[in-house]
């Protein structure tokens, strides 16, 4: 019975410690495949150029135009922000009172100032290149485009998450467009920290058989 509690135990922790992927605000695909094209026989219309054959024209670039075709992103977003406020009171009286019975009378004054002052500023820059891919062919010829990077270095995982909808007009020669040019944009950088599986169990091992040997 002992045993049996021992290493649920330590299931549980292992479960609690792992971390796991983080939440995301993209609901669209992130990658996709592009259509299968039909196998046809190739027409014997041309040595070099087959009509009909490549979907591409013959003196046209590599850009993204299809589904499943990839685009590098640029990415130069640099936000700032900065409010300031300022508010201030100034109050201020004076009395005197003059009776027989007060030789000399009596006076009195009172000023009260505040001042109140806030000034607030924030600054944002994220640069970078990720590569997506084209999810949808939109009517009006827009590709909407999507993608993610994942990196893991030991216990640290860092994802970036791209998705907007780009115009072909502004893909250059590189098949490449800044982030600058994508309409709808949305970026998610996103880090977690997490203990491998066996990792936790051993550690979670040696302190049961340390304090509770059974």
């Amino acid at each position: 019975m002992g045993a049996i509690l021992k290493t649920l135990v330590i299931f549980a922790a292992a479960t609690a410690l792992t971390a796991c992927v983080p939440t995301t605000n993209i609901k669209e695909p992130l990658s996709v495949r592009p259509a299968a094209k039909p196998v046809v026989a190739a027409p014997a219309n041309g040595a070099i150029f087959q009509a009909g054959v490549n979907d591409r024209p013959l003196f046209e670039d590599r850009r993204a135009r299809h589904v499943g075709d990839t685009l590098t992103i640029t990415i130069v977003e640099a936000t700032s922000a900065s409010g300031k406020s300022g508010t201030a009171t100034e109050n201020s009286g004076s009395l005197a009172i003059t009776t027989p019975a007060m030789p000399g009378g009596a006076s009195g004054s009172n000023s009260v100032k505040s001042a109140n002052k806030t000034d607030a500023s924030g600054t944002n820059t994220f640069t970078g290149t990720l590569t997506s891919t084209v999810t949808e062919v939109l009517p009006n010829g827009n590709l909407r485009v999507a993608g993610e990077k994942q990196v893991s270095i030991r216990y640290t995982n860092e994802y970036v998450r791209f998705s907007g909808v780009v115009n072909p007009v502004d893909i250059t020669s590189t098949n490449s467009v800044p982030s600058t040019k994508v309409a709808d944009v949305h970026l998610e950088y996103k880090g977690a920290v997490g203990l491998s599986g066996s990792d936790v169990t051993s550690m979670f091992a040696r302190i049961f058989t340390t304090v509770l040997p059974f």
